[in-house]
């Protein structure tokens, strides 16, 4: 639960709903709550974005079927982001032409920067759900956009800790594989800090363009070096394409990453995905709320959701909350979300809150661990999630410790 400075934001809450009222701003108008919905559905990460659009519209249609908003539906309008000029044309379309009350989704960190400074101008809530880098909380801050994927820093500080504990960090040799655009350089910068913390070293560190398919160059490169551990901050499906290729090569070193999507996990398969990588949630987190939407989810898609599908479902449902408690303003909006009194329920053990210094929503993480491919039980269970990171008596903020990207000021 938050433990600081929260009189300033509370304060400014307050004086929101004194001037725009909870429900009266719903009751004004009986037509539809329009909601965008922006993310890649074609590229290496469209895969993902097939997952993130599927959450939408199952989050969409139960709160319908329930009723909807202060009694009117949610109208979800949907399109492939594709690049972060396309992001932006779009968003500012949704905005303008189809005037959403807010905007959900993305991956890319480059689109959601572009879709972050068209809601802004517009002041309209962006509800980012898959964009993980730092410098998004940081110097490319903005003041109605916030954060329900985690930052790049609380990956690298929770699978860091992993590492350290099984003994693969202190005087241990890494090779970094790293995908060349801003996500994968938040994780390089962070990745080699925690190494350079902990006494560390690297044996090798190699920039990937986002679109290679063959790896065997690298793949030589870390036969060549004999390092203790391969760690990948590859995004998409560069991770699936890169353990099958790793196990093609039959090297030893053991693998782990920083950043990860569970859909890679399964592409990968029970016998190519090994290693530790942390996520926001898999279907495995075990409380009842998480299973229910497993439920939900597999019963309408035949297959179960995974980290991705999750930030867009709870995005949706925390959308709703703020909604019914402040109606459509996104003036409104924003300080009901930036309040840290104001919790969420994530599906999780411990109920989430944005900080409101970044808009970063402060959440429990995990680690999974690939099992071999004769303890798999299934062709989704293939790995085992870890307890809850951080622990039930530490403060969610130990996990945004160290992140890179510079210092959000929301423009002031």
């Amino acid at each position: 639960m938050p433990t600081r400075r929260h009189l300033l934001a509370t304060s400014a809450v307050l004086g929101c709903l004194a001037v725009f009222g909870p429900l009266p701003a719903l009751a004004q108008d009986t037509g539809p709550i329009t909601i965008g919905h922006l993310t890649p559905r074609t590229g290496f990460l469209g895969p993902l974005g097939e997952y993130a659009v599927m959450a939408a519209d199952l989050a969409v249609e139960e709160i319908n079927a329930a009723g909807g908003i202060g009694g009117r539906q949610i109208e979800l309008i949907k399109e492939d982001s594709v690049n972060p000029q396309t992001a932006s044309t779009k968003a500012e379309r949704m905005i303008e032409r189809d005037n959403v009350v807010a905007i959900v989704g993305e991956i890319s960190s480059a689109s959601a920067l572009t879709i972050g400074q068209t809601t802004e101008r517009a002041k309209k809530v962006f509800i980012n759900t898959g964009a993980n880098s730092d410098a998004l909380r940081g110097a490319d801050c903005k003041k109605h956009m916030f954060h329900v994927e985690t930052q790049n820093a609380m990956y690298v500080n929770a699978e860091g800790q992993h590492l350290l504990n099984e003994g693969m960090v202190d005087g241990k040799t890494w090779y970094l594989l790293t995908a060349d655009y801003a996500f994968g350089h938040d994780l390089l910068e962070g990745a080699k800090a925690f190494l350079e913390r902990n006494n560390g070293s690297i044996a090798g560190d190699d920039l990937v363009p986002t679109d290679a398919t063959d790896f065997s160059s690298y793949l030589l490169k870390i036969r060549d070096a004999k390092p203790d551990v391969v760690v990948t901050n590859l995004a998409g499906t560069q991770i699936s394409s890169f353990l099958k290729q790793y196990d093609e090569f039959g090297l030893e070193p053991p693998v782990a990453g920083f950043g990860f999507d569970t859909a890679l996990a399964w592409a990968a398969g029970p016998e190519s995905f090994r290693g530790t990588w942390p996520t926001v949630w898999t279907h495995q987190v075990d409380t009842e709320r998480s299973q229910a939407f497993v439920k939900a989810f597999t019963d309408k898609y035949g297959k179960p959701p995974e980290n991705q599908a999750f930030g867009d479902y709870v995005a949706i449902h925390i959308l709703k909350q703020a909604i019914e408690a402040v109606g459509t303003d996104g003036e409104a909006i924003t300080a009901y979300l930036e309040d840290p009194s104001n919790t969420f329920d994530v599906m999780k053990n411990r109920p989430g809150y944005f900080n409101p210094d970044n808009h970063q929503l402060m959440q429990e993480v995990y680690t999974i661990t690939a099992l071999p491919a004769d303890q798999a039980t299934s062709e989704w269970d293939i790995f085992i999630t870890s307890d809850p990171v951080p622990a039930a008596d530490q403060e969610f903020e130990t996990l945004i410790q160290d992140a890179v990207g510079g210092t959000c000021s929301f423009g002031e």
